[in-house]
């Protein structure tokens, strides 16, 4: 096994010590574990940050041992976690998405979404400016896992007018008029999933609450605590923002 690739760092594990066991996304090979000897030194340490991207060379003498890894850093985004919000914003993303994805398959959109969040995590002067990402970047995640929603259209009437919420068990959007008298069951649906453009804080954090369900219900149940803590800290901070 020889791969040579950029990826994104998504966790770093102890092993041994002083090596350290990575897992990081490529464009075209999915999730990529290896072995990185002397991963915990001073010298590898700021390298090895989850969201950090690098060019990555994977060397095995079969596929089914773990490969060892060398890096050399692309971007470097350890500054941003200085900044509280946009720490929690970070380890999520990249906890979320090193829980999910099986290994050794490639997603190129999922990749290219995180890179795009990740970015723009970087970019934006608020986290109202990249909050709106987030919500995209994890209803691409559950798309792309099978367990896509439909927002196009009413899953009652087949009306595609007026859809204010989403159904918490199929997943399907509800218009306003089909909702009346269920609305309290429902999950809201946030202007800005159906039409685009940017949303207050009141549209971000219904966002967050919506794609919040299905990743609990449907990947992440029973397991990945460590995940979920990082999106309650995440949540937690979002809401002290608005």
């Amino acid at each position: 096994m020889h791969l040579i690739a950029p990826a994104i760092i998504l966790s770093v594990r102890a092993h041994g010590e002083h090596g350290a066991v990575v897992r990081a996304l490529t464009p075209d090979d999915g999730v990529q574990p290896g072995y990185v000897r002397g991963g915990h030194s001073r010298k590898l340490r700021p390298i090895l940050q989850p969201a950090n991207v690098v060019r990555g060379e994977w060397r095995a003498p079969t596929d089914a041992q773990l490969a060892g890894l060398t890096v050399e850093l692309i971007a470097s985004r350890a500054p941003l976690y200085s900044e509280p919000l946009a720490a929690a914003a970070l380890d999520w993303a990249t906890a979320l998405t090193a829980a999910t994805l099986p290994e050794g398959q490639g997603y190129p959109r999922i990749h290219a979404g995180l890179d795009g969040l990740l970015g723009a995590i970087e970019a934006a002067p608020a986290a109202r400016g990249w909050a709106v990402a987030l919500v995209r970047y994890e209803l691409l995640l559950l798309a792309e896992l099978g367990f896509g929603l439909a927002l196009d259209e009413c899953v009652v009437t087949g009306a595609r007018d007026d859809l204010r919420f989403v159904s918490p068990k199929s997943g399907g959007a509800v218009s306003a008029g089909a909702a009346h008298g269920y609305a309290a069951k429902l999950l809201r649906l946030p202007g800005f999933l159906v039409a685009g453009g940017v949303a207050e804080w009141g549209d971000i954090l219904d966002g967050v609450a919506l794609t919040g369900h299905f990743l609990a219900r449907d990947l992440l149940i029973g397991r990945m605590a460590e995940a979920l803590a990082a999106r309650e800290r995440l949540v937690e901070r979002l809401k002290r923002a608005a």
